[in-house]
């Protein structure tokens, strides 16, 4: 038999539906490959979900600070949920995530003492 046959030929299993290591199909259970627990692939991927999540403490921070200036209304709510996602995920940046949902919150504060004081959600900083 060539290799190309063995390749072609389906393996034998047992009754469990599992390889058949009996004796029977030897060429059959050779074929197989053992399984390998990759770490860096897991070691990767938890890298990759703490640069994400650390990404979200920033721009939160961000968006919180640029959002007491402008489009408070939009960006308020952003800054909140980008830093609820950013704890959730454990970032290493906690203290930025906090400040960044602090800011959020704060730019709703601002925009409801606008719409208190002057009925609009517009700044005006000439007097």
């Amino acid at each position: 038999m060539t290799s190309t046959d063995l390749a072609r030929r389906p393996a034998a299993t047992d009754a469990a539906g599992g390889p058949d290591t009996s004796g029977t199909a030897p060429e059959a259970a050779a074929q197989l490959p053992a399984p390998v627990a990759d770490a860096d692939t897991a070691a990767g991927a938890s890298r990759a979900v703490g640069r994400d999540a650390d990404g979200l403490a920033v721009a939160s921070f961000v968006l919180g600070l640029v959002g007491l200036l402008v489009f408070n209304i939009l960006l308020g709510p952003t800054a909140i949920v980008m830093a609820l996602l950013a704890l959730a995920r454990r970032t290493r940046r906690r203290g930025r995530a906090r400040l960044g949902l602090a800011l959020g919150v704060a730019d709703l504060a601002v925009l409801a003492a606008l719409i208190t004081v002057d009925g609009t959600v517009v700044w005006d900083l000439g007097g």
